[in-house]
């Protein structure tokens, strides 16, 4: 959530900014900082009738001692009065400050000076790229068919137990599963963040918290005789570890990572291009998070990005990184890097991974603060990552590994993680 005294001394420049994210944000704005004028009114109002009242009350004391009964009653009628107005003005700034705050939910993150306009993913702008596409053999299929032709993933299955979008991993297909998730976490760990074990369910405070309520609320799933929501990505649960917490400057950067089953209805979903693992609504990832000081989160984002780049690479996946246009930025971020590796068989490129700053964005909503040398609290900046998710990545271990005998090779990096170095 973008702060009040952003609004209120940049308006401008939020409008313009916003506008990257084809955002119109003119008339929010216009009506936030009107509630907010009407507030501080009310506000400056109720303090006055308090004053009076105080003011008041020790008339009445010293008329009373001398014993002018008559007098003291006339002005207790009067504090009467200013009681009443009093509760006027409360309930009037509550009204106010509701209104004020229903409007800020609705403003995106404001894009930084770095992220390029544009509508949509035609104009993302790719950074660098790394790796060699594969010559594929004759023949070469498609991961969903080469799944089946090995029986290591069963989609039937899944629709059998729940429905499309819930894979069933069988035999050496759980196993390379369990295999990715291991190697994710030690090299997350090895470069010095803390595993987090969360919950894979989460209250209506922490998906608010993190940005998902109530902007992604139909792509939750929803508990609703507990009113809990199954998470969408790790980065809501472990973020929230720091919710209402004020840390010293001392204790960045925090840098934690957590393995998570991940649940997305995925609302509007089709075609070819939910084939296979390519889209899912239960599927397996790594997250990393940190959380760091305003001034150093642009360098904890690269950091981030060569960490995420490091895992591609040790795979031997051709990949590209691409910074986000605004047009097709979360509602959350301030600057997004897709990671994108690309998919033989199918000839197309496959995201795997959203490496994002949100600045101070989702630190106002969780009031996630620090104190700076004079003491004074300060907003964090929080960060997120996916080092990375399972689907689309063995998707293409799959179907860029494969040989003339329908048999898939296993990175050198991944083998001893699954004690083969061959599927079929």
């Amino acid at each position: 959530m973008l702060t009040l005294k952003l609004l209120r001394e940049q308006p401008d420049r939020v409008i313009e900014r916003l506008a990257v994210k084809n955002f119109d944000a003119s008339e929010i704005v216009s009506r936030i900082l009107e509630a907010d004028a009407q507030r501080r009114a009310c506000q400056t109002q109720l303090d006055a009738s308090l004053a009076e009242q105080n003011v008041r009350a020790k008339e009445i004391g010293a008329l009373m001692k001398q014993g002018k009964k008559e007098e003291a009653e006339g002005i207790k009628q009067a504090v009467a009065d200013l009681k009443r107005k009093s509760a006027e003005l409360e309930a009037k700034m509550e009204e106010e400050s509701k209104r004020m705050n229903d409007l800020l939910v609705l403003l995106p993150n404001i894009p930084c000076d770095a992220v390029p306009a544009g509508k949509g993913a035609e104009d993302n702008v790719v950074v660098r790229e790394g790796g060699e596409k594969p010559n594929l053999p004759e023949g070469a299929l498609p991961h969903w068919e080469l799944a089946k032709s090995l029986d290591i993933i069963d989609f039937d299955l899944g629709v059998k137990i729940t429905g499309a979008g819930f894979p069933v991993y069988k035999g050496k297909g759980a196993r390379i599963q369990r295999a990715l998730i291991s190697f994710f976490l030690d090299r997350n760990t090895k470069a010095g963040y803390l595993e987090i074990q969360p919950p894979l369910v989460v209250n209506e405070m922490s998906a608010y918290g993190t940005g998902q309520l109530p902007d992604k609320s139909a792509q939750m799933y929803y508990v609703n005789l507990d009113n809990f929501y199954m998470i969408p990505t790790a980065e809501v649960p472990v973020t929230n570890l720091y919710r209402d917490c004020i840390l010293n400057k001392s204790d960045f950067p925090v840098k934690m990572t957590a393995y998570t089953q991940c649940f997305r209805r995925e609302a509007g979903s089709y075609g070819k291009d939910v084939r296979g693992l390519n889209r899912l609504h239960q599927f397996d990832k790594v997250e990393i998070v940190q959380l760091a000081l305003p001034e150093n989160s642009y360098d904890a984002l690269e950091e981030m990005v060569r960490h995420v780049e490091s895992l591609v690479q040790a795979l031997e996946l051709p990949y590209r990184i691409l910074r986000l246009c605004g047009g097709d930025m979360s509602f959350t971020s301030a600057i997004t890097y897709d990671f994108e590796v690309y998919s033989a068989a199918q000839g197309r490129w496959l995201e795997v991974s959203s490496v994002s700053n949100f600045e101070s964005f989702q630190a106002n909503r969780l009031k996630l603060r620090y104190k700076d040398e004079n003491g004074k609290t300060q907003l964090a900046h929080t960060l997120n990552g996916s080092s990375l998710a399972l689907p689309r990545i063995l998707a293409a271990l799959l179907e860029n590994n494969q040989d003339e005998q329908g048999r898939v090779r296993i990175p050198e990096a991944l083998q001893e993680y699954t004690g083969f170095p061959m599927i079929g």
